[in-house]
């Protein structure tokens, strides 16, 4: 990240990075169905991967499926407040002297009535609250998933590119001894090493290559896991175009944990839980009041000898009804509401608390890998060096076979420790984007001031995106079908 942090109060700020890549429609919703072929060739960024995985990662989906269930859970509270049309119907057999008058000894009646809640106890109100916080939760557990999956792609990506750094490094160790026992096996022929020393060459090289068929299959490994994370084919072939870089990184730690502390989706997230438990809670108070409703009916039809006056019969009134003696039901759904809230508190505490621990331990690394990165460095150069002299002095008979394959692991153990810092430095700072929480869809601070200000969550939306696709409210689609290999050839092709 190379913007820089502005403000005191509000750290209103989105690296020019992010911003370029989002903003021209990274975040997508619109999911479609996999077209790779089975090893399939394909050629792809960093930036490509967090796209690909935005459209395709199915924990995506499962929290946009979790926010369209929030969303009739507010449109079912906001109807309950709503008048209710009923009708109800009677097809009686009757009997006894009084009924002889009914045809047949049958009765039928239709009523049709209206009942509107009042709300005197405010129950219905609370649950429209409650149900707007659930809908608001769901938002940023939606951006949260986004964070996570960018998060998690990005260091798949980086994954790739370190075994693909190690398999390098395994196969220049393998050239260099497969060099230096050329060397010793033509002074073994004039004789001057003895066969010992060809003998350990063999085994160290021997070594080398197996050490470089594993780098190759974690290579192959973290390409697979890297092609169904972002919804493709498990042996797809993938050439990555990037390299690990170091780039600095000139932010401080207290900058970083606020940031967090207000932009964090799920630190948001849980906020808007403590507010739902304080509105369920008032629910459970309502228990305590009567519960008032208007109500109106008519009748429709009647039947014999009644018939003409039900159909002119109609009520009109309210009703009310007090649970005065619950036997203390109230009064427990009042503390068990009263302990919830007290649990989401606790949650929110412990979620802001792990957030600064988690910007900490990210900061941490980074500045411990960036460190590394430097001393690796002169560690290769030096190893480099140490290697010409012990190759120079074992030509001219003063050094021995075992400094020279030394000097060779050495160099080969500097390479593998730079690569290492390398992918130590980059994935620490997607951990440390994703504990402050640089957004992907939406600015949280702006979402959460725009539900403070009593917009709705689609307005809010539309406030905080940082796209247009963002503003729009999700939904989800039909679920695609499982992405599968193409069995037919039993040998799984190797990545290049």
């Amino acid at each position: 990240m190379t913007g820089e942090y502005k403000g005191e109060s509000k750290l209103k700020i989105f690296p020019k990075k992010f911003a370029a890549v989002f903003a021209a429609g990274l975040m997508s919703f619109s999911f479609y169905s996999s077209t790779a072929n089975a090893a399939e060739i394909m050629n792809i960024n960093l930036d490509e991967t967090i796209q690909r995985a935005l459209e395709h990662n199915r924990t995506i989906k499962t929290s946009i499926a979790q926010r369209e269930s929030a969303l009739w859970s507010l449109k079912e509270a906001r109807r309950s407040s709503g008048p209710v049309v009923n009708w109800e119907t009677q097809a009686l057999k009757v009997g006894g002297s009084y009924y002889q008058a009914y045809e047949n000894g049958r009765m039928f009646n239709n009523t049709l009535g209206l009942t509107l809640p009042l709300d005197t106890n405010g129950s219905l109100k609370e649950g429209r609250v409650a149900a707007r916080y659930g809908l608001n939760q769901a938002d940023l557990n939606l951006e949260n998933t986004l964070q996570t999956v960018r998060q998690q792609a990005t260091t798949y990506y980086f994954n790739v590119l370190q075994a693909k750094n190690l398999v390098t490094v395994d196969e220049e160790s393998v050239n260099t001894l497969q060099e230096h026992l050329k060397n010793v096996n033509s002074q073994f022929r004039v004789g001057t090493v003895a066969k010992a020393d060809v003998l350990s060459s063999e085994v160290r090289l021997a070594n080398s290559k197996q050490s470089l068929i594993t780098a190759q299959n974690n290579y192959d490994v973290a390409v697979a896991t890297l092609s169904n994370y972002i919804g493709l084919p498990a042996d797809t072939i993938l050439r990555p175009q990037d390299q690990l870089t170091y780039n600095k990184y000139n932010l401080n730690l207290a900058n970083c944990t606020a940031y967090a502390l207000e932009n964090r989706p799920d630190v948001a997230a849980a906020d808007y839980a403590v507010k739902q438990a304080e509105s369920a809670k008032r629910s459970a108070k309502s228990g305590y009041r009567p519960n008032v409703n208007a109500i109106a009916t008519k009748g429709i039809n009647g039947d014999k000898p009644f018939k003409d006056n039900m159909s002119d019969q109609w009520t009109a009134g309210i009703s009310a009804s007090w649970n005065i003696f619950d036997n203390g039901v109230t009064s427990a759904r009042v503390h068990e509401a009263d302990a919830a809230l007290t649990q989401a508190k606790e949650s929110a505490a412990t979620a802001k608390e792990g957030v600064q621990l988690e910007v900490q331990a990210a900061f941490l690394n980074l500045n411990a890998a960036e460190k590394n990165i430097s001393t690796t460095q002169l560690a290769i150069a030096s190893a480099e060096e140490d290697y010409k002299i012990s190759q120079v002095r074992y030509a001219a008979g003063v050094g021995t076979n075992l400094d020279v394959m030394d000097a060779s692991d050495k160099l080969t153990q500097a390479k593998t420790n730079y690569y290492t810092a390398l992918y130590n430095y980059n994935t620490a700072k997607a951990a440390l984007d994703k504990a402050m929480g640089i957004p992907v869809g939406i600015d949280v601070t702006r979402y959460v001031g725009s539900v403070e200000e009593g917009n709705t969550a689609k307005q809010a939306r539309i406030d905080s995106a940082l796209n247009d696709e963002a503003s729009k409210e999700p939904t989800s689609n039909e679920i695609e079908p499982v992405v599968t290999i193409d069995l037919t050839d039993a040998q799984p092709i190797a990545n290049e």
